[in-house]
């Protein structure tokens, strides 16, 4: 075994056996029954079950093909589909199926589109609470080209929770993510506080950044009005795509989680298998 490969092999902590549960079982034949389409299940994501205990689940909007070609994301890209005006109804109709109480709502991004797709952000967040009435939203927007009126338009739908993940720390930007940046994403993450609603971001690490990086990002998010911060490790999705520098502990993960908290984050998700919806129903009380 080379040295490489030795390295790259995934540590035990980032080992998961899906459980069996009723709840699990449940909602894995409701979302086949039904054909739905969620992110949990086309994510293999490891917390589902937890999620789906929950009450909470994550969809993706406005097709599954993006205008970008971010190097850790494995949504295909290329020239998107037409727009389906009927699918703010089918995720509402989706969530009232599960028994949700909570939806995390993502989309691809839309460059193609005038409107970067926010029209079709704003009718599906409202569809959502009027065939779901008492459910919360987190919607983790695209970051629209940092155009404030079309950010506008998804907030007035009034979510409880806009999120817009930063990715991972400035100096690796340019390698990541194919055509947004850092300092817009701040703008967008700024802007987002500014209106009142609990703005949230996201980082991956493992990417070969350093922790005095990670620290440095959780300032400028502190700075941006930001109030909660996931953190997860970067998993390659396929061989085209970046390869893992490093495999985090989980105690540098607990180390990451604790300076979040003294800079002031009201919640800071930190850990292996963390993802950007992991424990979303409890942020929607961020700002209380």
């Amino acid at each position: 075994m080379n040295i490489v490969s030795e390295r790259r092999r995934k540590p035990a902590w980032l080992k998961i056996q899906l459980p069996n549960t009723s709840v699990y079982n449940w909602m894995n034949k409701t979302i086949r029954d039904h054909k739905l389409h969620t992110i949990c299940t086309s994510g293999k994501c490891p917390n589902s079950a937890e999620c789906w205990g929950n009450g909470t689940a994550t969809f993706m909007i406005l097709g599954d093909i993006c205008t970008r070609s971010c190097k850790f994301c494995n949504v295909k890209t290329g020239k998107p589909d037409a727009v389906d005006f009927k699918e703010p109804f089918r995720i509402a109709r989706s969530i009232q199926i599960m028994k949700l109480k909570h939806a995390v709502i993502t989309s691809v991004d839309r460059d193609d589109l005038e409107d970067g797709g926010a029209g079709v952000w704003a009718e599906t967040i409202r569809k959502v609470k009027e065939m779901n009435p008492g459910i919360t939203q987190e919607v983790l927007i695209p970051d629209f080209n940092g155009l404030k009126h079309l950010i506008q338009q998804v907030i007035d739908a009034e979510p409880e929770v806009v999120s817009h993940n930063l990715e991972t720390v400035r100096r690796l930007t340019p390698q990541i993510r194919s055509k947004a940046k850092y300092d817009l994403s701040l703008k967008v993450l700024e802007y987002i506080a500014s209106t009142g609603v609990v703005p949230k971001s996201g980082i991956m690490v493992g990417l070969g950044e350093q922790p005095e990086e990670v620290l440095e990002t959780m300032d400028d998010l502190i700075a941006a009005g930001v109030k909660v911060l996931t953190i997860g490790q970067y998993l390659q999705p396929s061989p085209k795509h970046l390869d893992v520098v490093e495999y985090v502990t989980p105690e540098q993960f607990a180390f990451y989680e604790q300076e979040g908290l003294k800079r002031g984050f009201k919640y800071v998700e930190s850990g292996p298998l963390v993802r950007s919806s992991y424990h979303a129903e409890k942020h929607i009380n961020a700002l209380k």
